[in-house]
Order: C-alpha cells, then structure tokens, then sequence
C-alpha cells in the first residue's frame, strides 16, 4: 500500500474506533483520519494511540451548538479538548467544518467564526497540532460556510489556519489548477473520493475509479504543485453502504495506491 493513503473513520462510523483501525491495518493502510465523536473515551484514545496505524488527521466540528451566530462559547471550549486529544493521541492536524452561518453574511461569519478560533489558534500552536478548514457542498450549508476552493482558501486566512481540500467538493470548478496553486501554500490534507452522474443526494461518494471525477488528472496536478501530504479517503453514501463499508474501503485504498505509485507521488 502507497504510504500516503490515509482512510477516513466516516466510512466504518458504526464500528468500534479499535475494529476501524485494525481493519486499515489488515488492509496496509498506514494512516487514517478519525472523527472527535469517537476519541471521548480512555479507551478509544488509547486505541489510537497505541495503533500501529497513524492518526493523520481527526475531523471535528465546530459551531453547531447550533451555529456561527449563536454560539455561547461552546465552539472554543469544544476545539480546545480536541486540541488537547490530538496531543494526546498524536495527530498532527485537525479539520473543521464551521457550523452554519444563522442569519450572519458570509463576511460576518468569517469574522466570527476567526473570534471563536482564536484561543484554539494559540491553544493548536503550542500543541504542534495544525488548524484546517475544508470546502464543502452546498447541502451541508447547516453545519458549513465554505463551499468553494477560494471561499474556504479564504476562510482560511481570515482565521489564520491551513486548509483541507475536498476535491469531491471542488472539481468542477472553473481553472482548477490555478485555484490548487493558489491554495497550495495553505493545504495540509487533501480528500479523495468519486461521484457518479446523477446522484442527486448527500452523501453520494463513490470509491475512486467508479465515478466521473478526473483523478489521475487532479492528483497530478497537486503533486505537480508541491503537495506532500496524505491522501485520504472519504467515503460514505448509499454506493459505499451498498457495498458494504469493509469492501468499498479495500478497493478504493487499492485504487488509490496504484495511482499514487503510477504517478511517482
């Protein structure tokens, strides 16, 4: 297996976060992203950290208590334990979807969304773990603000943290690869998936290969553009459920080791 595949815990969210990553190990996956739901106990932050599998990267979010316009400070509060379970359990980068925006504009919401980061800012630093913020479909625009690649590039400066890019959420964009350079700079994960024509519905992953998405292209392109980082699966949806998360996972981490190996990555 490529040692920057990276798989990420929301495709076998309904197992134990021990049986998650034992199956990457079986499967020769060397890293994964796991979600901050399931890392709240002694016992599964154990199991993390004494994997043979790294934590690349835990997915948290953020203000949706219950969004951007009124939280009460929960936001802060909540970034700051998983700040301190990313020490803990070794994981080097965290990614966040921002909670909705309420009745805020987009440049409000930017502003505060940087207010409620800021302690975690200083709080991430000090722990040597890195702040990321994605791009994400419209249809999460409850618990997101950043649905483009510039939108959530920007996001990322107004908050003074890196990004993570979801390309399942981004490939039809207009110049692409001008906006991944521009991002470069920013970028600490970037998350692969695929999407079949005419799934009109959320989640609607496919595993890589099976779908419309350009891969081989985009992924030469961010290679090309100096990214060094992992590549991680996000696979969830009807298609991967259908089947069966184990199988999915399997085919896709092949997928996307050989085409990592076939472009010198």
């Amino acid at each position: 297996m490529h040692p920057r595949v990276s798989l990420h815990q929301v495709a076998m969210i309904g197992e134990p976060t021990a049986a998650f990553l034992d199956f990457c190990r079986s499967i020769g996956v060397q890293h994964c992203t796991l979600a901050a739901p399931f890392l709240q106990t002694a016992q599964e932050r154990r199991a993390a950290r004494e994997s043979a599998v790294d934590v690349g990267c835990i997915n948290h979010l953020f203000a949706i208590h219950p969004d951007l316009e009124r939280d009460d400070g929960r936001a802060t509060a909540d970034l700051l334990h998983t700040i301190e379970i990313a020490a803990e359990v070794g994981a080097p980068a965290i990614y966040l979807l921002t909670g909705g925006r309420g009745a805020l504009s987009w440049e409000a919401a930017a502003l505060r969304f940087a207010d409620l980061l800021a302690p975690c800012r200083d709080a991430a630093q000090q722990a040597g773990v890195a702040l990321l913020v994605e791009n994400a479909s419209p249809l999460n625009a409850d618990i997101h603000m950043a649905h483009t690649l510039p939108d959530a590039a920007q996001l990322a400066g107004i908050g003074g943290i890196g990004l993570c890019i979801d390309l399942h959420a981004c490939w039809t964009e207009a110049d692409l690869r001008g906006k991944l350079a521009q991002a470069m700079p920013l970028t600490g994960l970037v998350q692969v998936s695929d999407y079949v024509p005419g799934d009109r519905s959320t989640p609607c992953r496919a595993v890589p290969g099976d779908g419309a998405i350009p891969l081989e292209r985009i992924l030469r392109d961010t290679l090309d553009l100096g990214y060094t980082g992992l590549f991680d699966l996000e696979l969830v949806g009807p298609r991967i459920e259908a089947e069966g998360p184990r199988e999915a996972c399997a085919r896709a981490a092949r997928y996307l080791s050989d085409l990592l190996d076939r472009l010198g990555a």
